[in-house]
Parts: structure tokens; sequence; C-alpha cells
């Protein structure tokens, strides 16, 4: 789900919505952002992490059971769009040179998680 463009930003593709990576941890949060300023430069949009946000993806995603058990997540989204969970969401419509570049981003906070000296811990309830 990191290989679209929502309405929001049509004009603005090199995004991604973060989800929840500050939700448990703050060095989780601080972590992300300092790698998409070394590799990628994303705009790194939190709209759908606000505790009010009427989608509630933080709770429905796959992720949440991880975070239920206080190991902080970050759930990497494109934003929902015409086809979102339709039969119509087909591989032609994927922006491929998007999806590697958010990829990238996914990969080396991934990288930079697992070669850190120490875990990233949960501070927050």
């Amino acid at each position: 789900m990191v290989g679209r463009v929502d309405e929001k930003h049509l004009n603005q593709r090199e995004y991604i919505y973060l989800i929840g990576s500050d939700r448990l941890s703050k060095d989780l949060h601080k972590l992300a952002q300092d790698t998409n300023k070394k590799y990628t430069n994303l705009k790194l949009d939190y709209t759908y992490n606000e505790f009010d946000d009427p989608n509630n993806y933080y709770e429905r995603s796959d992720h949440f059971n991880f975070a239920q058990n206080n190991i902080p997540v970050i759930f990497f989204f494109n934003g929902s769009h015409a086809d979102y969970h339709r039969i119509t969401d087909t591989a032609d419509k994927i922006d491929f040179d998007l999806l590697a570049l958010r990829t990238k981003y996914i990969f080396y906070t991934a990288w930079e998680i697992a070669n850190r000296d120490e875990r990233i811990t949960a501070d927050k309830k």
C-alpha cells in the first residue's frame, strides 16, 4: 500500500503517510524523520496519525497487534484512492518509480533500526 497516490497529493507525489511512529516511542519517530532526511527526503504526512482520525488506520492495520504488546510500530501508507480495497486496484495503476522511492525509505528505516546498538524502546503508553 505504498505504490499509489491519493487525491490530496496529486501535485506533490513524493510523500508517504506515517502512522504510529510517535505513539509508543519518540526514538522511533526521530529515527524515521532522520532516515528520511538522510536517504529520500519524502514529505512525511501525519494526517492519519491523529488520535481522532475517523479512519482509525492505526488500530485497523496488521501492525496494531505489535503495538498492543508495547512494541513500537510504523504503518507506512499511500492513503486511500478510488480503488482502495476494490478489485480494480490493479498493478497497472502502481507508480513504480514512487514505489521504489518509498520502498527505499522503508528499507533504510528498517536498516537503521536493525543496526542500532540498542533496540528501539517504548517510552509512551
